[in-house]
């Protein structure tokens, strides 16, 4: 049986997809002016992707931004991510400076989920696992193909290497270079739904081609969404209005 995961009263993993909102300000007043906008709409959640943070090697200001996001969305789940460049981000880090990113996210008391890389040193992502768990926070085990769609095997199996590490959210998001790769996202979502899930994944295909999978997810088996309010954080994210519009047909149609 698929469990959900509840976070701030928030159950993932039944109904309609979870919405979740990223907040990308450089700085911490543009950080600021985005949560008011978020608040201001129907968001489930909210991503603090700090990779475009000016300051985020700087932990005292992360930890102050993280409390300013907080006081603005007393209620949202947070979610603290760092992308690395890699995998779509705005700068890279060193393996201890992310190591170290996440574990102050998840030691601060307002972190309610954090992401964490599933192509890392095995030890590092157990370790964080570890780690936010000991705080109770949830985390997402991800990964990002800018480049292109793995074949539906490979998908899967990362999406299980995700979940055997302990990740409360297995997440894969890939390129596609053809509507083919789009039905071979949502055909290995479905699989990996059906047959090895034992939690609430999250997966999308990218871009213009792969809006589809952002809005289908209650039928295919992911369980959040990414939608824009201001800035998208990837290529193809729904303006959160739209996105709830077509979540809602979708459950009541399905």
């Amino acid at each position: 049986m698929k469990k959900a995961i509840t976070t701030r009263g928030l159950i993932i993993g039944e109904g309609e997809p979870k919405i979740c909102t990223p907040i990308v300000g450089r700085t911490l007043s543009e950080l600021k002016e985005e949560a008011l906008l978020i608040k201001a709409i129907n968001s489930d959640l909210v991503e603090w992707r700090a990779d475009f943070y000016e300051q985020v090697e700087d932990k005292a200001k992360v930890k102050e931004a993280l409390k300013e996001i907080r006081t603005a969305l007393p209620d949202l789940p947070l979610i603290f991510t760092f992308r690395s460049l890699r995998e779509g981000g705005e700068k890279e880090v060193t393996i201890e400076t992310y190591y170290e990113l996440n574990k102050t996210a998840a030691e601060s008391g307002v972190v309610d989920i954090i992401d964490v890389e599933l192509f890392n040193e095995r030890s590092i992502v157990k370790s964080l696992v570890e780690v936010a768990h000991a705080n109770g926070v949830l985390v997402i085990i991800s990964n990002h193909d800018f480049e292109k769609t793995p074949a539906k095997e490979e998908i899967v199996s990362r999406l299980r290497q995700a979940q055997e590490l302990g990740g409360d959210l297995p997440k894969i998001a890939v390129m596609p270079k053809s509507i083919a790769d789009v039905l071979t996202l949502l055909d290995a979502t479905n699989t990996m739904y059906e047959q090895f899930a034992d939690r609430p994944i999250i997966t999308m295909s990218m871009s213009g081609k792969g809006v589809i999978s952002r809005i289908a997810g209650e039928i295919f088996g992911s369980a959040i969404t990414f939608g824009a309010v201001k800035k998208a954080s990837a290529p193809g994210q729904v303006p959160v209005r739209d996105l709830r519009k077509l979540l809602s047909f979708i459950h009541l149609n399905k």
